[in-house]
């Protein structure tokens, strides 16, 4: 991934305390918010919620998903999710905001990360219609994202 394009949405979403988060259900796309993680963005977002939750159960059965930050700036990334439960992982990501608002602990066997890989994210600057694509990943097709018709995208390495 290259570097000024993982600061440009690493900018973007600094600061933006909660995150909309878009999953496909059976009748169709469910979006929830979802506090945002207070750490340096890499290409991977994280999420903590339980496993009782529809989420959990959607990202199951289709990782496709949507994460939308509005703040200075208005982005959209798409990306691939997977469930965690990596008990380090778990720890470092914690803080005591989680326990207020899970009524847990991080050990808690029911509470989950939600990891997503950003494939590709558009943003638009505050107060203007124009998009920005941020970056994109190859899809899983092989396919370059010029034989896709996709204006304006930034092809990274992984």
């Amino acid at each position: 991934m290259k570097q000024e394009e993982m600061e440009t949405l690493r900018d973007l979403i600094k600061g933006v305390d909660t995150a909309m988060l878009t999953t496909v259900s059976d009748e169709g796309l469910v979006s929830r918010p979802m506090k945002t993680q207070e750490v340096e963005f890499d290409g991977d977002l994280w999420f903590f919620t339980k496993k009782e939750t529809d989420k959990y159960k959607e990202i199951l059965h289709n990782k496709d998903v949507n994460v939308a930050y509005a703040g200075k700036s208005y982005v959209s990334v798409r990306g691939r999710a997977e469930i965690v439960e990596d008990i380090a992982k778990k720890k470092e990501l914690w803080s005591k905001a989680y326990e207020k608002i899970m009524q847990t602990t991080y050990d808690d066997p029911d509470v989950i990360l939600i990891k997503v890989k950003a494939e590709a994210a558009e943003y638009w600057e505050s107060g203007s219609l124009v998009k920005n694509i941020a970056f994109m990943y190859k899809r899983m097709t092989g396919q370059d994202p010029e034989s896709a018709e996709i204006n304006e995208t930034l092809e990274l390495d992984k």
